[in-house]
């Protein structure tokens, strides 16, 4: 009888979705299980090359600063030229400029590809998240966006594991191995996945011309979201930045950090699918208030661990406000981006995450030098606590999935925020049944703590 139901869950949670999006599933699993370079390049940088951990993070900043540039040239660009272009050229420039930078050397040639390899991965972003929400209905994006997610982390688990062998055998193999996945994602974009951008009527082409970057600064309501994201994106980088530096400060080794950090990756594959069957039709901002909360006191405890055993257990905390906040704030960010000018919208939520990536190292480093690990725990705890209230106020008022978004639910303009003719609800199919289907994008991050490339 459990495995009759187990069976009948999972049918489900996969059931009813675009054939396209499956597709897009497929691309997303290929390109996480290929990315190596992220894994090992600082190994790469400091072991293989011998340069020093300084140079390292130079070169880890420059790529990030490359995503940053990107993130709204790119949002552009899935609006103006379609998702299906922008995807195509991010994906061949990131398989040619991830090959390249197997081949450099010479420090400022390392350093500028990696500067170009941030651009081209993060450009993807804006255009396979505004793709998702072309093609899937807006009652199934939270189940899609964490099918997506789910994709993502376990490939990303699987090519962590790849990595280690694969460098013992060859970095440059890495290298090109990535760039050979990559390639292969985009093969699938062009033979499987059809523009997904929808027909626009000529009233609503002047309306989407209309729509500039201005317009979506505008958008308070969506503004906020977008500050909100950062706070969010901030406190999860901690993860990878704070609880590694605390954990070596108190004197545990590397190995007791990876055993914490494991549980992370290994909660998101078993219990984002179960936990968005969950979560799926429930109130989207008392979900968002709880991972707020989550998020920021389970970093918060990390003040009171003593043993690898309690940092496992405040990992499992903050792992679950990452599990219900990432599908649940992505389905949010849709809702609130008009249909034809989801590309800038989206441009401009994954910059948040970006420089999010930038400044909290920046912060961790300060607060812990200055201050100590405790402050930098009890500070992310406050921040959380922000975020809670930010949501709680920013949602209010905003009409359930399904209903229309009035006036007061954005300052955008000229079309709001709702979907093209202003009713959540209709775009998703309306898409679909125009131009036959599209692709998607990940809600969260191209590992554990940042958006998918």
């Amino acid at each position: 009888m459990p495995l009759a139901s187990l069976r009948r869950a999972a049918q489900e949670t996969v059931s009813g979705l675009p054939r396209d999006f499956w597709w897009l599933w497929t691309s997303t699993l290929v390109n996480r299980l290929g990315a190596f370079v992220a894994t090992f390049m600082a190994l790469y940088l400091t072991i293989d090359r011998g340069y020093s951990a300084s140079y390292a993070g130079l070169v880890a900043s420059l790529h990030g600063l490359g995503g940053v540039l990107s993130s709204l040239g790119a949002g552009v660009m899935t609006d103006r030229l379609g998702r299906r272009p922008t995807l195509l050229v991010a994906q061949s420039s990131t398989a040619a400029s991830v090959a390249l930078l197997g081949f450099m050397h010479h420090p400022v040639a390392i350093a500028a590809v990696a500067f170009l390899v941030g651009m081209a991965s993060n450009a993807s972003r804006p255009a396979v998240q505004a793709m998702m929400a072309d093609i899937v209905a807006p009652e199934d994006r939270v189940r899609a966006f964490s099918l997506n997610y789910w994709a993502i982390n376990l490939g990303f688990a699987i090519s962590s594991v790849a990595a280690g062998f694969i460098a013992e055998f060859s970095y440059l193999a890495g290298f090109l191995l990535e760039a050979g996945m990559t390639a292969v994602c985009a093969v699938v974009v062009f033979l499987k996945l059809p523009e997904s951008r929808p027909q626009r009527t000529p009233a609503e082409k002047k309306a989407a011309d209309e729509i500039g970057l201005g317009t979506v600064l505008r958008d308070g309501r969506f503004m906020g979201v977008v500050g909100l994201s950062f706070l969010i994106s901030v406190i999860f980088q901690q993860g990878s930045i704070g609880l590694p530096v605390a954990m070596g400060a108190a004197g545990f080794t590397p190995a007791d950090y990876g055993t914490a950090i494991a549980v992370n990756g290994v909660l998101i594959v078993v219990l984002q699918i179960p936990v968005t069957r969950f979560i799926e039709h429930r109130d989207p901002k008392r979900l968002l208030v709880v991972s707020a909360i989550l998020a920021g006191y389970g970093f918060g405890l990390t003040a009171f661990a003593g043993s690898v055993g309690v940092f496992a257990l405040t990992v499992c905390v903050w792992t679950l406000a990452e599990i219900v906040n990432a599908p649940t704030q992505t389905g949010l960010v849709v809702r609130l981006s008009p249909v034809h000018g989801r590309g800038r919208y989206q441009g401009m939520y994954t910059l948040s995450w970006a420089v999010a990536a930038l400044v909290a190292p920046l912060m961790s480093g300060f607060v812990i030098d200055r201050y100590g690990a405790q402050w930098l725990w009890g500070l992310c705890a406050v921040v959380g606590t922000v975020a809670a209230v930010g949501y709680a106020a920013l949602m209010r008022g905003l009409p359930p999935i399904g209903e229309t978004v009035t006036a007061t639910a954005s300052t955008a303009a000229p079309t709001g925020t709702a979907e093209s003719a202003g009713t959540v609800g209709t775009a998703g199919t309306g898409a679909v049944g125009a131009e036959g289907g599209g692709l998607s994008g990940a809600a969260g991050r191209p590992d554990s703590t940042s958006p998918v490339v």
